[in-house]
């Protein structure tokens, strides 16, 4: 009995705020839906101005859960621009947590609402969000030679000509870095190794076509490029092995104590344009995230395990940056559920949005 309380009491530490921040998506795309309508008639740059700020309800609701409530702490090496930039993000890739640090260091320069991803095309299918994202700028693309460099050129050009702000977040390894899965990581090694580049063991030898595409097609339109290295504390078993990073669940459930986040911000001048000389100055600066890595989880230098070089910089979100997010999304959600009619377009917004929207996305592509 007392066993099966507490299973109980771990799970509810994941769904209620899983429920919530699903629950309110119908209530959030119903009130995007109407700006979307509203705005037909204005400027694409006035719309883009209003669905940012729409976005960056919806997300400033995510990170309260994410950080307010798990209570992690975010440890930040590198100073972070205080003022808002058009950038490229490049991060390594552990877990799907992995998207929300990109939230955590957009809301620290009030650029939030700017972000945007470049998705693998398996996400289209997400219910709701598969084809809200797309509408929010995000891109979706496949693998090697079925990558779509047109599509893509195509998509961004059409918003930075309208000035668009871009904070365009891209996982260059193409798939997450799982130290359990070692035939992922041995078949990347040997990629490297097929290429003349240095082998990592940290991460997976970086894919050079999202971000070059992405790079290349707003260079005019850019500031700088911010090389992001995240590493989550408690990855670390009895024998200082590293453990796979903790999934969404787990990071709800208050299993993560901390996130270290090592920060770098390249001026867009600095990168290569060159196809060949952009691979090798991709691949230098994940040789860079792997010695960072390597140091620590392997460091035998105590005073270096575990953490990143430079100094330290405890950064916690205040409550007033994000709960206000979520009264006005609960606000708009509890009048649907609490009568008979709301709850039917509840219903209808899940069903029909998500099949409107798998139409819709594939059609776009």
């Amino acid at each position: 009995m007392l066993l099966s309380l507490v299973v109980h009491t771990y799970s509810l530490r994941y769904w209620f705020p899983a429920t919530i921040m699903l629950g309110t998506a119908p209530a959030y795309l119903l009130s995007w839906g109407v700006w979307r309508m509203l705005s037909t008639v204005l400027p694409a740059s006035i719309y883009h101005k209003i669905d940012d700020r729409i976005y960056c309800i919806y997300q400033s609701m995510v990170l309260f859960f994410f950080e307010n409530y798990t209570g992690v702490e975010i440890v930040i090496y590198g100073d972070i621009p205080k003022k808002k930039e058009n950038v490229v993000y490049l991060s390594n890739h552990q877990c799907t947590v992995d998207w929300i640090i990109a939230d955590m260091l957009a809301i620290r320069q009030s650029a939030l609402g700017h972000v945007r991803y470049v998705l693998k095309d398996g996400l289209k299918w997400l219910p709701l969000y598969g084809w809200y994202f797309s509408q929010h700028g995000g891109i979706y693309v496949k693998r090697s030679a079925k990558f779509n460099e047109t599509a893509m050129r195509k998509k961004l050009l059409n918003q930075t000509q309208t000035g668009t702000p871009m904070y365009l977040v891209i996982f260059p390894e193409g798939t997450r870095y799982n130290p359990e899965i070692k035939s992922v990581i041995a078949d990347s090694q040997a990629f490297a190794k097929k290429q003349g580049l240095a082998v990592l063991k940290h991460t997976l030898t970086p894919r050079m076509k999202a971000a070059h595409v992405a790079i290349e097609t707003m260079r005019d339109h850019l500031d700088a490029v911010y090389d992001v290295t995240v590493a989550y504390e408690g990855t670390l078993d009895g024998s200082s092995r590293r453990r796979s990073a903790p999934s969404m669940p787990e990071f709800l459930c208050k299993e993560c104590p901390r996130v270290h986040i090592h920060f770098d911000r390249v001026d867009i001048n600095e990168i290569p344009p060159e196809p060949e000389f952009f691979r090798r100055w991709l691949h230098e600066r994940f040789e860079i995230k792997d010695r960072l890595l390597t140091d620590f989880y392997e460091s035998q230098n105590l005073e270096k395990k575990t953490r990143f070089p430079r100094e330290a910089k405890a950064s916690p979100l205040r409550l007033y940056r994000t709960l206000p997010s979520v009264m006005i999304l609960g606000g708009l959600t509890l009048p649907l559920l609490l009568t008979e009619n709301g709850r039917k377009l509840y219903v209808r917004t899940w069903v029909c949005g998500t099949l409107l929207g798998w139409v819709w996305v594939n059609l776009s592509l």
